[in-house]
This record gives structure tokens, sequence and C-alpha cells, in this order.
């Protein structure tokens, strides 16, 4: 079972139907006994910074995640689900992030282009990472956001997308995998990234690393 974190906000409802679509069983829960026990765990999410960790408080869940990221179970965060695990972001200053990984989410800095960063963009891989089993360098996921983690170990970094600037696409370490885009909305490519996901839970593996930089 896959639990998908309802904390009041976020696109859980369209995660659970793409989870849905790939056979997996699947619960949206608030629940932290149901949250610790499921065999991963998904963090979606949309909105500002400050809402989505005051209302993870409000929850009690903050501690729960907590947990789960310091356990060997798979866990995935979606969007604002990643920046959520850094220590903070300039969107919402002295707001705690999650402190799961050392450092901030900033603002992008793209000059002569738009932010919010919104549409289809390919990604280019740097570590490697269990979600991106079977995809290449050509393959272009969809993104809404105007902020990006910027982590102090580098090595974190497992994909970055080119807009204007180098952007954190993806990080990832262990147990914990996380994306700054919505494999959700991302049609073939996002369905794969989510029956990467789906494999681990499970126990399993679903191909071969691609590096496409």
């Amino acid at each position: 079972m896959i639990a998908v974190i309802d904390y009041g906000m976020g696109n859980l409802y369209s995660v659970e139907k793409a989870l849905l679509s790939l056979g997996a069983e699947v619960i949206v829960t608030s629940d932290p006994v149901v949250i610790k026990n499921a065999a991963g765990v998904i963090l979606p999410g949309v909105g500002a910074f400050g809402d989505c960790m005051a209302n993870l408080q409000k929850a009690r869940l903050v501690e729960t995640i907590q947990e789960v990221c310091r356990s060997h179970t798979p866990f995935l965060g979606i969007c604002l689900g990643l920046q959520l695990l850094f220590e903070g972001s300039e969107e919402d200053p002295g707001v705690p992030g999650l402190g799961v990984f050392q450092g901030m989410v900033r603002k992008i800095t793209a000059p002569n282009l738009k932010v919010p960063h919104m549409g289809w963009n390919s990604l280019r891989y740097a570590t490697a990472s269990y979600l991106f089993n079977k995809l290449t360098s050509d393959n272009h996921v969809y993104f809404v956001h105007s902020y990006h983690a910027v982590p102090e170990q580098r090595e974190l970094i497992t994909a970055w997308a080119d807009y204007g600037s180098e952007v954190t696409a993806a990080v990832g370490k262990n147990n914990i995998q996380a994306v700054q885009f919505h494999p959700e909305k991302s049609g073939r490519v996002g369905l794969m990234i989510l029956r990467n996901f789906v494999a681990r839970t499970a126990g399993g593996q679903s191909g071969d690393y691609l590096s496409g930089n």
C-alpha cells in the first residue's frame, strides 16, 4: 500500500489516479499510523511553502514525515513536496522546513525568461536515481514553479533542467527521492517515473538507469 499524504493541500487525487492506473494499491490519508506502516509514502504539494508547513504542523505530520525519511521506506516528494524537505524557503523567510536535507529553496534566476517556470522541459541527469530507470535526456516533464531547491550537498541533485540557468529538477538520497516537476501531469514519461517508484515499494527494479548528460 502506498500512502499519499493528505494535509489539506496538494494535487492528491491526480496523483492517486495516476498510481491506480499503474495497478498500485493507494490510500490518501492523514493518519500517522497508516503513513508509518505504508510500503511507500508520497508527499505532493502545491501552493505556498509557509501555508503547507502550517498545515503539516496542524495535522501533526511533521515528525511522522521525518520519521519515514529516516526509515528505509521509499519516499517520494512531488513539486512543493520536494521543497518542504529542505531547511527553509525564500518564499516565506523564517518558516522552517522539514530539514531532511540541508539547503534552502531559492527564487529561480532566469534572465529574459518568465517566472514562474511553467511548461515542458527536458531533464539532465546528475546522480543516478532509480526514478529515471529507462529514461533518456530527450524525455520531457511538466513544471510549474517559481522556486527551486539549492542543496548544500550538490550530489543530492539527481536531475536538473535548463531554464536560463540550472534549475533543480530532482533530488535524492537513499530511500528519499523527490521531483520538482509533476509526474502525474507528464504523460507517458511521468507514468514511467511513478512506475519506477511503485516497483521500488514492492522491492523490485524496473530497468537500468540511462544517463543522458
